[in-house]
């Protein structure tokens, strides 16, 4: 049975009647967030984290940041660009959100960021297409998880460094997301003597990689940029084939998310991931919401459940900054973007000029401890921005990763 949620009440994901710790709202103005979320689809799996991550925040604020009660009002956009330009309208004309966690796909915030802007409410998104925050960025966008690209920079200079990969073939899912990542592994595993021999881009929706995996020959390494339940399926077939035995695997921070271990087998066992979260990760901050992720959900939290508690932490500096205040909206982006913290799950992190942020990305390594799969960190590259190492007026001067570009070397 799907959970309801009050249009003027958080339920933090359950009935208003098992929430003891939820103050009342009436005859205090309150701060109302709105999510937008997917609750139905393919991306449900991941909205449902997105919606426990920041219901353990606001749980654990007893659900008043800045001395004012939080109102949450939960939107399902359904997972595509017209249902979140729809549930976003109604946020801010009817429901009169202070500000918006969400959404989750690109494709969705593609679809908003115009709207967004104009009427001038702080969005704060997981989706991590890299112009939002680079050729087109959007001035009430604010974006504290990664770029699609962000995390396969240091990734690729790990790969040559210290994997001493040559020749590396790639395999993603063949749209943006894939693009942007495997575009940011490309560049900097070849800035450093490295080769991509060959980039294959199966379509979203395919059952079986076999066609694409057979032409995967004479390499050191196979990065894939994955996400959904196609890591599930690609591991297991890539294992099959006798793949695993000849070449090790790599991947971006959806192909092996925390979220996802517990449906791996050991066929995904020794994968090297980058992320710009890991549960691993031993700091105060994290210990407390992994340990609230478990309790509450029975879930150990991945990416889409860090990043919607990470944008409430922001929320909160930022509402801590105006003293509670957010009829100014200026006032309240510039207080947005200004944020900086030091212990929270993903570690130290800060806003650039276009409000994306700069912290930093874990490259793990996928064991079983304890009869479970766990993603171990093995090195952390710390203060990673979204152009890398690379100068910012000459890396907004080049064309956004696509399908081709970078392009194969001849």
């Amino acid at each position: 049975m799907a959970r309801k949620f009050g249009r003027r009440s958080f339920l933090a994901g359950t009935a208003a009647a098992a929430m003891p710790w939820a103050p009342a709202v009436a005859g205090a103005q309150g701060v109302r967030l709105g999510l937008l979320t997917v609750k139905t689809g393919p991306l449900a799996q991941g909205g449902l984290q997105m919606e426990q991550g920041l219901s353990v925040f606001l749980k654990q604020k007893g659900s008043m940041l800045a001395g004012r009660p939080v109102e949450l009002i939960v939107a399902d956009t359904g997972g595509n660009p017209a249902g979140a330009k729809t549930k976003a309208q109604e946020l801010v004309e009817r429901d009169k959100v202070d500000f918006i966690v969400g959404p989750l796909a690109a494709f969705e915030l593609l679809a908003i960021s115009a709207y967004i802007e104009q009427a001038q409410v702080p969005l704060l998104s997981l989706a991590a297409a890299d112009d939002m925050t680079q050729r087109k960025p959007n001035s009430y966008f604010v974006r504290a998880s990664a770029t699609s690209s962000q995390c396969d920079h240091p990734l690729g200079d790990y790969a040559a460094k210290e994997m001493n990969l040559k020749r590396v073939a790639t395999i993603s899912e063949d749209f943006a997301f894939g693009y942007e990542q495997a575009g940011g592994f490309q560049r900097v595993f070849e800035g450093e003597g490295g080769r991509i021999v060959k980039k294959l881009w199966p379509p979203l929706n395919t059952a079986d990689f076999t066609p694409f995996l057979a032409q995967i020959a004479d390499v050191d390494g196979v990065w894939n940029g994955f996400a959904g339940a196609n890591p599930i399926k690609f591991n297991q077939q890539y294992a099959g084939l006798g793949l695993k035995a000849k070449y090790p695997v790599l991947g971006g921070w959806t192909a092996y998310d925390d979220a996802l271990l517990k449906s791996f087998g050991d066929d995904a066992m020794g994968a090297i991931s980058a992320a710009w979260y890991s549960s691993d990760l031993d700091t105060a901050s994290n210990r407390r919401f992994v340990a609230d992720m478990v309790k509450q959900y029975g879930n150990v939290p991945g990416g889409y459940a860090a990043g919607t508690f990470i944008n409430g932490m922001c929320i909160e500096a930022a509402l801590e900054k105006t003293g509670g205040k957010t009829d100014d909206r200026a006032t309240l982006i510039a207080a947005l973007r200004g944020v900086s913290l030091t212990d929270t799950p993903r570690g130290t992190f800060h806003f650039d000029r276009f409000g994306n942020v700069v912290g930093n990305v874990f490259i793990r390594r996928l064991e079983r401890k304890d009869g479970r799969l766990v993603n171990t960190i093995v090195k952390t590259y710390p203060n990673v921005s979204q152009f890398w190492t690379f100068d910012e007026k000459k890396y907004l001067a080049q064309p956004v990763y696509s399908r081709d570009y970078p392009p194969l070397r001849s």
